[in-house]
């Protein structure tokens, strides 16, 4: 048995996998490092067959979610941790993560991370936020850092997948089920990694449809989550409001293409808060009022439409 379980899906990522890899590769606790190949072309499972500490499995492009989830299959990792084939871990993290957990007979050890702009060399750290309210922060109060710094126990998440429904953020999903597992935590103060940002695509990096479906699943992920909570009489107001506050501009972003859909995320808004009073100014408030969400909202949309036209019509 391994202390620690590194979970790496990837597919055609070889010019970042070895450093991925190589940032798992421990002083002191027995790493187990899983890379699963998602149908890769990039000559990614033949540099896998040269890796003798690295656990290997090919898939057929299924992608991320099914990847994780034959990874888990495979672990036997006291903790599990997962990580993106484009990031790295910082060098003491597995060590120190792992002391923290076994001190203080964690489930999840939180902390915070990194951003490395790949264009300019820049590093920004993002340090973990205390809250008295795991669940409330998970939720969207605040800043809830990223579930590739964290550890997990394993056998606390074991019948958590990472669910196919909520593919292009299963991973929000399944930090929102573990938090609803109410965990004991651990909090490590240093970053646990680095969260590398670059011109190849990535899949929080959406647009046209892909972010439309994106914003929805995000949608569906509170519906679900705020459903659970409400079955189990621990829907609180302040967690209504954490969940508000992530819905309100995913409706707006959403009212760009799909007016009526949006509509009725707001309308849902105001189901778990009626005195909920929208963060816009106040004439676009009494155009909510007099006209409708729907009908502000496409207003909004044609009169964006017309500024190309007319800075073009000003500069001729």
């Amino acid at each position: 048995m391994s202390d620690i379980s590194v979970v790496i899906p990837t597919f055609n990522r070889l010019w970042s996998l070895p450093d991925a890899v190589q940032s798992c590769r421990s002083s002191a606790c027995r790493v187990e490092t899983i890379v699963v190949d998602d149908g890769s072309t990039d000559g990614t499972w033949e540099w896998l067959q040269t890796q003798n500490d690295v656990v290997a499995i090919r898939t057929d492009n299924w992608g991320k979610d099914w990847a994780v989830v034959s990874a888990m299959a495979r672990a036997r990792g006291e903790y599990v941790r997962f990580l993106d084939s484009d990031d790295w871990l910082n060098p003491k993290a597995n060590d120190e993560q792992l002391e923290l957990a076994r001190q203080a007979a964690a489930d999840v050890v939180v902390a915070g991370y990194e951003d490395y702009e790949e264009a300019t060399g820049e590093r920004t750290t993002h340090a973990w936020v205390d809250s008295d309210d795991f669940i409330a922060q998970q939720l969207g109060e605040g800043w809830s850092s990223h579930y590739s710094a964290f550890l997990f126990r394993r056998e606390f998440i074991r019948d958590i997948p990472h669910r196919q429904e909520f593919a292009l953020r299963d991973d929000r999903m399944f930090v929102i089920e573990v938090a609803l597992r109410k965990p004991r935590l651990a909090i490590y103060r240093e970053p646990a990694f680095v969260h590398r940002h670059h011109a190849s695509g990535r899949l929080q990096k959406t647009s046209g449809l892909q972010r439309s479906l994106a914003h929805w699943t995000y949608i569906s992920i509170y519906r679900k989550a705020l459903g659970m909570l409400a079955a189990s009489g621990e829907l609180t107001a302040r967690r209504k409001q954490a969940a508000i506050d992530h819905l309100w501009p995913l409706a707006r972003n959403l009212a760009k293409t799909h007016p009526h859909e949006a509509r009725d995320v707001v309308d849902w808004i105001f189901q778990l808060n009626p005195q909920f009073d929208p963060p816009i100014r106040r004439s676009l408030g009494l155009a909510y009022k007099v006209l409708g969400f729907t009908a502000t909202e496409r207003l909004l949309r044609f009169r964006e439409a017309l500024r190309p036209a007319a800075t073009g019509r000003q500069g001729r």
